[in-house]
């Protein structure tokens, strides 16, 4: 149950299908983007150059959950003196696990696996790993926060939701 058969699995032509099926509960569905709109914002990403890699969380070859990171994926409205963050970092770009599997440890393992991964610095190298949330999506922000995300004192301008960093 959630941690010793959780794995990361990259998106492919084999699993698309099984991870655009996967759903938030109701609670998720208000702070997540479709994992269909996820891959399409890859997709878009990649085209024009960017590095963003989506994967399938899954516990043995059972589909989860979805997540997708970027690497120095920039707002061109940010101050890069006040989003030191952002700039030549990874960013945990979405998360979710399908409401079938909440509360069984796969966000929890999935979290750890990923920053393993991060850590790699499979795009790049960076001091910084990011994420951001709905303010008030508690369940968010207490597992981002026991993984050592700190969020930042001041949200860029325009952004409805709260970035949280970590040093790597």
């Amino acid at each position: 149950m959630g941690s010793e058969n959780t794995r990361l699995v990259k998106v492919d032509l084999k699993n698309f299908d099984e991870l655009i099926d996967l759903v938030p509960d109701e609670e998720g569905k208000k702070y997540v983007a479709s994992n269909i709109y996820s891959l399409a914002e890859a997709y878009a990403n990649v085209s024009k150059g960017r590095y963003a890699q989506p994967f399938g969380i899954y516990d043995g070859d059972t589909p989860v959950g979805f997540l997708m990171i970027g690497y120095d994926i920039t707002d061109e409205d940010c101050d890069p003196e006040k989003q030191y963050y952002i700039r030549n970092s990874y960013l945990i770009w979405r998360f979710m696990v399908d409401k079938k599997y909440l509360h069984q440890g796969y966000g929890r393992a999935a979290m750890k696996l990923i920053l393993d991964f991060i850590r790699t610095f499979p795009a790049g190298p960076a001091e910084y790993c990011w994420i951001s949330y709905e303010p008030e999506n508690v369940r968010a922000k207490n597992l981002y926060r026991s993984f050592g995300f700190v969020e930042e004192p001041e949200t860029p301008e325009g952004w409805d939701e709260i970035p949280a960093v970590m040093k790597l």
